[in-house]
């Protein structure tokens, strides 16, 4: 294995570590994103382009997609922006 191989690897560890930590929901789907795409990296160093191009695809792709709309259904992604649009409506309203 080459050395480049051994940084993928370790970059590897420290998403899934961190995915797991993560406390916002949406740091966590990009941070899953981003394993998805090192993961298919890993692939074509290994010579499997086909399972690289369906890691990208699916891993990457699809499946954050649907956890952004899953996300955006539940109103998950909205709640901070919201919660300072309503407040920002109430300090006006008082003036």
């Amino acid at each position: 294995m080459t050395f480049f191989q051994y940084i993928l690897l370790g970059f590897l560890v420290v998403c899934a570590i961190s995915v797991s930590f993560s406390r916002k929901l949406l740091n966590s789907i990009l941070i899953f994103m981003s394993y998805s795409l090192v993961m298919s990296i890993i692939w074509i160093c290994l010579e499997s382009p086909d399972l690289a191009i369906t890691e990208a695809a699916v891993g990457a792709g699809v499946t954050s997609v649907l956890f952004f709309v899953t996300l955006k259904k539940i109103h998950a992604i909205d709640e901070n922006s919201t919660k300072g649009e309503k407040e920002s409506m109430i300090e006006r309203r008082r003036r």
